[in-house]
């Protein structure tokens, strides 16, 4: 244990009747102890950087191995630069525990930090309920002074809504009592220390003036960038959720785009890329779907919980999860155009992985599209050097195979460019008797327009 966490009295921020500078290295020598909720790919990285910064975290996880993991100074994230090198740092200096025992970490903490998962249900539907378990715990051990800061995506006006009226009614402290902040991380999977530390300004905002205020005090010592204090929670809830619905609607309209290729007898990427010169444009780019842990979701958390019509939100959804059948059919009528019936086809998808480079099958493409294949007739195999996860698209109705184990198909279907994939031949994937069909869903093959041994159907590409 390092020395600043054998403090006998720790210092709170909210109300605090210490000046802002005695506040500021109180936060940073370990007299304001810090408790993080949910110690997964974004709350991991977000405990080490508390952890580096106030020098006294404790981690909480329902997860016992994970705990153990991190006591051990073991790091249980793949694929986040630098992160387990800093676990077994803080951990050994004393500065980073864990444990599972949540009451007993908000007991001892001043600043409540929690970033557990928000999705959705079968009826898309936002899931609250582990933001709820972890907020009863919390309250458990909430004491005047301290301040609770979420940090998961929630729907806008939960903070005022839904958590604050939990914490005064389980804690037993009136409103005045304690501070809650919604400090949304605005964190990239792969990239996830150097965002926290300060890729981008930080939002902060709070249930009260006061709230917003701490978070300010906190996030400024986190967080090199700027630290851009909103109205309050709610403002600071739909920063966060409006960012992914600009981007989901975004890629909507682009795809929709894509739709009207053949209508307009163009290369819609062309056209998007040209567009994008002008300074007042910023298309995206069209593709074979929208997979992730965020954009997927967050329209739900606008469409669902509020009676307001969202048709462009809802239209930008719809259009974006049909595109992985799209793109299978593109791979079934190019199929029919080399006079090959699906069920005689051979098919192999590249990349099941929801982006590039990250170990994360979330709402991905590369499912749907297999199973639309599968229905089809076509036997499909599929590689990816970086996906572990095996039973999701076995049930779907696809073989995996490695790099080494590639054989020949009657068509390919890129879905995730993955690095490895670019020492790959592609025409040595066909069968000399025919062209292999290619469907390009991430524009990355368009150099093989026009190879003799390849039938190429880009996504919002013309042929």
């Amino acid at each position: 244990m390092s020395d600043s966490q054998t403090t006998t009295e720790s210092i709170a921020l909210y109300n605090s009747d210490k000046s802002v500078d005695e506040q500021r290295a109180a936060l940073t020598n370990g007299a304001v102890p810090v408790a993080v909720t949910g110690l997964g790919k974004m709350g991991l990285p977000l405990a080490a950087v508390y952890s580096e910064t106030t020098k006294n975290v404790t981690g909480v996880d329902i997860d016992s191995s994970v705990v153990e993991a991190i006591e051990n100074g073991d790091c249980h994230i793949t694929g986040e630069p630098a992160l387990a090198d800093l676990v077994a740092e803080l951990v050994d200096d004393g500065a980073l525990t864990a444990t599972t025992d949540g009451v007993e970490a908000a007991r001892n903490a001043r600043v409540h930090v929690v970033i557990v998962p928000t999705l959705v249900d079968e009826n898309d539907q936002p899931i609250l309920s582990v933001m709820d378990s972890a907020m009863s715990t919390i309250a458990e051990g909430l004491e005047p002074g301290d301040i609770v800061i979420a940090e998961s995506t929630l729907p806008p006006r939960t903070c005022v809504d839904r958590l604050l009226p939990l914490l005064e009614r389980e804690s037993g402290l009136s409103r005045e009592e304690f501070g809650l902040a919604f400090c949304p991380e605005r964190t990239s999977s792969g990239r996830a220390l150097e965002d926290i530390r300060g890729a981008y300004p930080k939002i902060v905002g709070g249930v009260d003036e006061e709230s917003t205020r701490v978070a300010e005090l906190i996030y400024g010592e986190i967080n090199s960038n700027e630290i851009i204090p909103v109205s309050d929670a709610t403002t600071a809830e739909a920063v966060k959720v409006f960012e992914g619905v600009y981007r989901d609607t975004n890629i909507g309209v682009a795809n929709e785009l894509a739709l009207m290729t053949e209508e307009l007898g163009i290369d819609v990427t062309e056209a998007i890329e040209a567009a994008n010169t002008q300074p007042f444009c910023h298309l995206h780019i069209p593709g074979a779907g929208v997979g992730g842990h965020c954009i997927p979701y967050y329209p739900h958390f606008l469409m669902g919980p509020f009676e307001t019509d969202t048709p462009v939100m809802r239209a930008a959804r719809e259009t974006n999860d049909e595109m992985p059948r799209y793109t299978a059919n593109h791979a079934l009528d190019g199929l029919h155009a080399e006079g090959v019936d699906p069920e005689d086809a051979r098919v192999l998808v590249l990349g099941l992985t929801y982006r590039p480079g990250v170990n994360e099958i979330e709402k991905t493409p590369a499912l749907p599209l297999i199973e639309e294949l599968d229905a089809a007739g076509a036997s499909v195999t599929a590689v990816d050097p970086v996906n572990t996860h095996t039973e999701p698209f076995e049930k779907a109705g696809a073989t995996l195979v490695s790099m080494d184990e590639l054989s020949t198909y009657d068509a390919c279907v890129l879905v995730t460019p993955q690095a490895a994939f670019e020492e790959l031949s592609i025409p040595a994937l066909g069968d000399s008797d025919r062209r292999l069909v290619l469907v390009d869903g991430r524009q990355e093959l368009k150099h093989l327009r026009g190879h003799d041994s390849i039938h190429y159907r880009g996504i919002g590409i013309n042929v």
